[in-house]
């Protein structure tokens, strides 16, 4: 899909006025955008899937010609999206904003377009193809989140690493005919335009244009925006340099250095699982014993041994002992392929943000560590770094979505907001380690009370004043109950009445 259009935009499709043509144009944008991004694109889209034919299929020889399968995988390229995805978002972040109006509508917002559940299935999409995008439009009234995966989006221009321009591409089919969704998203002196349009081919290359009509019904063909400051779509990508591409705005997969690894992996447990079939136990057997012959009751051919039972192997056994049946027994390579997988596991995690040792594999299925991770380890540093572009993502996000929501009239927003984003850093420490660090530095008059108990109960500074009042107060109680038992006569300060 990517490379009609691209072909297209190279070509002189027309990105100011409505096109009338792919062919006809007189007024248009060069766009320099190296396939070679897409290409990736599409490889880790397929790894992160669990197939990429160069890897996966395989062809080999036989006595009955050449055969070809599928390669066994461990499915990697989805495992570490998933895993890096849940440790950067969860459902823990908690988004801030200062005003408490403007937060009630977002949570709002956000609630009517299940953005946690959505963000955080998008964010592990993100770490395997190496980008998504978040546009915010209105529908009804209401504002709507649209997701958007790395290869439905083309940037057009942009200022460093910011884009300002894109085209969402969206291929669909209708019986034998193939249609392309075009949405431009476009600045024109200083006003926003966004254009749709649809196109009809019935080869590779994006076609003429057709009704828009046709297919979205209601949906207008240009609709212009005046008084946005920025694009209405958001870019995430993973916090890892783009060495494919160094002019890119775009992101790469942060399996994307890792290729070769993740493909030898896979070479090695394909062979571990084939060392069982492989492997198997045979009895070879004199050709002229698996010789059909006549049953003298039946006068039915029978063999001497069951032809279904794949156990048994025959061979022209001339020059041996032609009576002789022979067991063989193949050593079964299991624990040279365990280590080697395990090995390789760990390049893999340092190839990919993680700590060596995340990913182990036991024989029986893929494993990754739950233990504690250290502030100071590669995984914590990793998950840091990827929540930098994120925040900064979201906070653009609540931007967009206070100014639609203001432009439309659909609820009111100041003009100066603060957003902050406080990710879940539970990962790095346990309870018990938190609890038991806490209380040592107390101890150790290294920090107060206060301090302490706001760390260990994730609490304000004010909340966590009210709990030390709560505790003195019944630390005073327990005293004085305990020195009435006693029989000093508690309220009569130890008065003797009699």
């Amino acid at each position: 899909m990517w490379k009609k259009i691209l072909n297209a935009l190279k070509g002189g499709l027309a990105k100011l006025g409505l096109i009338r043509s792919i062919n006809s144009i007189s007024d248009h944008k060069d766009i320099e955008m190296d396939e070679e991004m897409f290409q990736n694109i599409d490889v880790w889209k397929d790894l992160y899937r669990g197939y990429h034919a160069p890897f996966h299929e395989i062809k080999y020889h036989t006595l009955d010609g050449q055969k070809k399968r599928t390669m066994h995988t461990l499915g990697l390229p989805k495992v570490l999206a998933g895993e890096m995805a849940s440790l950067v978002f969860n459902e823990k972040c908690e988004i801030s904003i200062s005003d408490q109006g403007l937060s009630d509508n977002i949570d709002e917002v956000f609630k009517q377009n299940k953005f946690h559940k959505k963000f955080q299935d998008y964010i592990e999409y993100e770490f395997a193809h190496g980008g998504m995008v978040i546009k915010p439009y209105v529908e009804d009234n209401k504002i709507k989140l649209s997701f958007v995966t790395a290869d439905c989006f083309i940037p057009l221009s942009w200022d460093n690493d910011t884009i300002t321009e894109a085209v969402f591409p969206n291929e669909f089919k209708r019986g034998d005919k193939k249609y392309t969704h075009l949405e431009w998203h476009l600045w024109e002196q200083g006003t926003y335009v966004i254009r749709n349009e649809v196109y009809e081919s019935s080869g590779n290359d994006l076609g003429h244009k057709v009704s828009l009509e046709q297919f979205f019904p209601g949906l207008d063909e240009e609709v212009r925006i005046n008084g946005l400051k920025k694009a209405l779509f958001i870019h995430f990508k993973p916090n890892t340099a783009n060495n494919i591409d160094t002019q890119s705005p775009l992101g790469i997969s942060i399996f994307a250095n890792a290729l070769d690894t993740i493909k030898s992996i896979d070479t090695a447990f394909d062979s571990f699982n084939r060392e069982f079939r492989l492997g198997k136990k045979r009895i070879i057997v004199p050709s002229h014993m698996v010789k059909s012959v006549v049953n003298t009751e039946t006068g039915a051919m029978e063999r001497y041994f069951d032809s279904t039972d794949e156990t048994y192997e025959s061979f022209n056994t001339q020059g041996m002992d032609e009576s002789k049946i022979q067991d063989v027994s193949i050593e079964l390579r299991v624990d040279e392929h365990i280590a080697g997988i395990n090995a390789m596991l760990n390049l893999l995690a340092t190839q990919t943000g993680f700590s060596e040792g995340t990913f182990s594999f036991d024989g029986q299925s893929m494993k990754t560590a739950t233990e504690v991770i250290s502030e100071n380890s590669k995984t914590f540093k990793s998950k840091q770094s990827h929540e930098i572009i994120i925040e900064a993502g979201l906070q653009e996000l609540v931007e967009s979505i206070a100014n639609i929501a203001k432009l439309y009239g659909i609820f009111s927003a100041p003009d100066d907001i603060e957003v902050s984003v406080s990710f879940d850093d539970s990962i790095a420490e346990d309870k018990t380690a938190i609890i038991s660090k806490q209380i040592q530095m107390v101890t150790n008059k290294l920090t107060s009370k206060k301090k302490a108990i706001m760390k260990i109960h994730g609490i304000t500074e004010d909340e966590a004043a009210l709990l030390i009042a709560e505790i003195n107060d019944e630390n005073a109680t327990a005293t004085a109950d305990s020195v009435d038992m006693f029989g000093t006569g508690g309220g009569n300060n130890g008065t003797n009445t009699n």
